[in-house]
């Protein structure tokens, strides 16, 4: 008895580890549709974000360094995104995917220029603050709390500050306008233009935050496609949440759940093929029971007339 509940508790942190990038990403995907813009370009901003964290921390030695060049690296394709959907009114279906792409082949070229490898990067200063006495007093939790990573609590404030900008803050009420009317929000006198960017950008940098969050805390390494869909993942986390930051919380958890389940079961003889293909699996069948009445903001993927 004693040893299932030491395997269900080690299940159960490994689960809010990994819940992390899921978290920040779909996140960041809010912030993008709540401002009309299609979130589909957030593996990319992970994976730049991932791999700008590596070479950040890689060049001065520093992970906090390596944290703030994963933002900005999210940031950069966040910006592609946005000149592509709100500049040039690109179909945002067919820019989100496209710098998908792009990202895979930047990276692995960068990679292998700075480092003559295709496959992974060398191993770099990484996040090992941990939550630690900061929480370990909280009671029922505060034990399990304890082991996380000093960027679970960033995560949590994250949630909270940004329902509080997009719920109750001015700021927040244009956003969310834009993003269910931008002709109505123009004729307003809003900057239409001007919130979409910073939507976006939003979304970039705290897609990028996930990344780093990946290649620098939860390894000291980056590795060709190291994000493995994740980011489509929070695409589906951003639809299911309501477009709401604490259902991103929620839903990011059991996707979390499902990864440490999968490395549970890597020990348990069971097929390979069929334990990588688990958050997979559920991820079909959250969209497939779970969507059905949800309705994005009505403004996305539509341009002011």
């Amino acid at each position: 008895m004693q040893v299932i509940i030491d395997n269900f508790q080690n299940i159960l942190i490994a689960a809010l580890g990994m819940s992390i990038p899921f978290t920040l990403a779909a996140l960041g995907g809010i912030y993008s549709a709540r401002s009309g813009v299609m979130a589909l370009g957030l593996e990319s901003m992970m994976m730049t974000g991932a791999f700008t964290a590596v070479v950040g921390s890689y060049a001065t030695g520093n992970a906090l360094v390596g944290v703030v060049s994963g933002i900005l690296g999210g940031m950069l394709f966040g910006l592609f995104h946005a000149i592509l959907s709100v500049r040039y009114k690109v179909n945002q279906i067919i820019s989100g995917i496209g710098l998908n792409l792009l990202a895979v082949a930047t990276t692995t070229l960068t990679m292998q220029l700075l480092w003559d490898s295709k496959g992974n990067s060398p191993q770099v200063s990484a996040i090992t603050a941990k939550l630690g006495d900061t929480v370990s007093w909280i009671p029922l939790i505060g034990k399990t709390l304890a082991p996380l990573s000093v960027m679970f609590g960033v995560m949590i404030i994250l949630i909270i500050v940004s329902w509080l900008i997009l719920f109750r803050t001015k700021f927040g009420l244009r956003m969310r306008m834009v993003g269910e009317n931008p002709t109505a929000a123009k004729s307003l006198g809003l900057p239409v233009h001007q919130l979409k960017y910073i939507g976006v950008l939003i979304s970039g940098a705290l897609a990028g935050l996930g990344g780093s969050y990946l290649a620098i805390d939860q390894l000291n390494i980056f590795v060709r496609e190291m994000t493995a869909g994740r980011g489509y993942i929070a695409v589906a986390i951003t639809i299911m949440s309501r477009y709401n930051p604490i259902g991103a919380l929620l839903y990011s958890l059991l996707f979390g759940f499902s990864e440490s389940v999968q490395i549970y079961m890597q020990g348990q003889n069971i097929p390979s093929q069929i334990i990588q293909m688990l958050p997979y699996i559920v991820t079909l069948l959250v969209l497939t029971f779970g969507v059905k009445n949800i309705r994005p903001p009505a403004g996305v993927g539509m341009h002011e007339e």
